[in-house]
């Protein structure tokens, strides 16, 4: 099936701040005008919103390599496919499920909860959906290595799309500040690692510096073409819903490019009819990172003041987001809310959403901990549609899993006190002798608990 397309359509990049459009970004994606970001707009769109559903659902049984990857399926949307195809980086990304989460919805009292859970990608994170259209930009542009910082989930991602374009990686992380779980992905991608003593938003100044001066590309989600790419789980979603947009979309915000992505596919699906009404998104941050929340609760959106991250949450520890003014256009376009949880909240979000059988890390159950406060606050109400957006899978911490099952996880810190009221969610391993008695004692004591 053929989608008839004007020929003006050719995708055009664009200053979010001075509107400038150059034919081409430089190795920091920033507007050589004015220095914000640049991004990718498309003038010409023209499509039968009908016929362009119909040659997606087609793919879905092809067997064509592109066809079968979650990302490229939706090509039509994307600023390019690099030519001839075999620059393509693929490992059948996307296609993540969308979930029902019975239990949470009886706890939050919204009957209709789904999770959108981007931790089933290849890499187990959402950052996959765009490396495949950066890492394929980076392999047409004939360069030999591609480089990142990153909290963990980026890392693992971008060494694995490297390692299968026979490219080489490098990976700029913070001591100390990056699970296990994630670290050990881009070791055996075979990344070049680099922990420097320094927080996230230390390790990408230093990053900036070396792409200025080395022919290295940049693979971070300032990169537009990494923005093109994740916006395709929201295309997905939508098709996952037959078309029916839901009430509300809630997304983790740490750099924020994720929430960008998604609210750009949103406008953009509205834009070309696919969709009849807007979702409203919201941005749920760490009371620990939380620059974005402050951002908007204390100055309205027009600064933003970058702090020294705290949180458990990794992926989401992030002081100096540079996606915030992409995601205030789409928190405004959408009508959603930002809003901040605890440490404890998450942790027990965490341990309710894998009640569910689902299972996460510590920054994507920040959607559930954020949809009780937007409930409590009326902002949600309890007929109303609501996805989650589960970025990561639940191995990918799995210390912090363990931890809070043993009652560890807040020992000797000052949420010791409130970690109490998540007693009753903690699982911990029962030791016993090793006798039928005392298994079937235990199982007895649980049946009654």
């Amino acid at each position: 099936m053929s989608i008839a397309q004007n020929t003006e359509t050719d995708a055009k990049l664009r200053c979010i701040s001075c509107g400038a459009t150059p034919d081409s970004a430089g190795q920091d994606f920033r507007c050589t005008a004015c220095g914000e970001l640049v991004e990718f707009v498309f003038p010409g769109w023209s499509f039968d919103p009908a016929a362009l559903k119909s040659l997606w659902l087609d793919r879905r049984t092809s067997r064509d390599t592109l066809d079968q990857s979650g990302v490229w399926r939706f090509r039509e949307l994307l600023p390019c496919i690099p030519n001839p195809e075999e620059h393509v980086i693929t490992l059948r990304e996307g296609n993540t499920p969308l979930y029902r989460l019975p239990r949470c919805a009886r706890a939050t009292g919204v009957e209709n909860l789904y999770a959108k859970h981007q931790g089933m990608n290849p890499t187990a994170s959402f950052k996959d959906t765009g490396m495949t259209v950066a890492a394929s930009s980076a392999h047409q542009g004939g360069f030999r290595w591609v480089a990142c910082a990153s909290t963990g989930n980026t890392s693992a991602s971008m060494a694995a799309y490297a390692a299968r374009g026979n490219m080489r990686s490098l990976v700029l992380i913070p001591d100390g500040q990056i699970s296990w779980g994630k670290l050990s992905q881009s070791l055996d991608y075979g990344a070049l690692t680099c922990q420097l003593r320094t927080d996230f938003d230390g390790c990408v100044g230093i990053l900036n510096e070396l792409v200025r001066q080395k022919p290295v590309y940049l693979l971070n989600s300032v990169n537009p073409y990494r923005i093109e790419g994740q916006k395709t789980a929201a295309i997905e979603l939508m098709e996952q819903l037959a078309w029916e947009p839901p009430d509300h979309i809630i997304v983790p915000g740490g750099n924020l490019g994720n929430s960008s992505a998604i609210g750009k596919a949103l406008l953009e699906m509205r834009e070309l009819k696919l969709i009849s009404r807007l979702p409203k998104l919201s941005i749920i941050q760490a009371h620990g990172a939380n620059p974005f929340y402050r951002s908007v609760r204390e100055f309205g959106g027009k600064k933003l003041e970058p702090m020294t991250a705290d949180t458990l949450a990794t992926a989401i520890r992030i002081g100096n987001p540079a996606s915030w003014k992409k995601a205030l256009r789409v928190l405004q376009a959408t009508g959603g809310q930002v809003e901040e949880v605890t440490e404890v909240e998450i942790a027990a979000a965490k341990a309710e959403i894998g009640a569910d059988g689902i299972g996460c890390e510590p920054a994507s159950a920040v959607t559930l901990a954020g949809l009780k406060k937007l409930r409590r606050s009326g902002f949600v109400k309890s007929g109303e549609a609501v996805v989650l957006i589960l970025t990561g899978h639940l191995l990918k911490d799995p210390d912090f899993t363990i931890k809070f099952h043993r009652g560890d996880l807040f020992a000797g810190t000052g949420d010791a006190a409130e970690a109490v009221q998540t007693k009753h969610l903690q699982r911990a391993p029962v030791v016993l002798d090793a006798s039928l008695r005392a298994v079937i004692a235990a199982l007895d004591a649980a049946e009654r608990n």
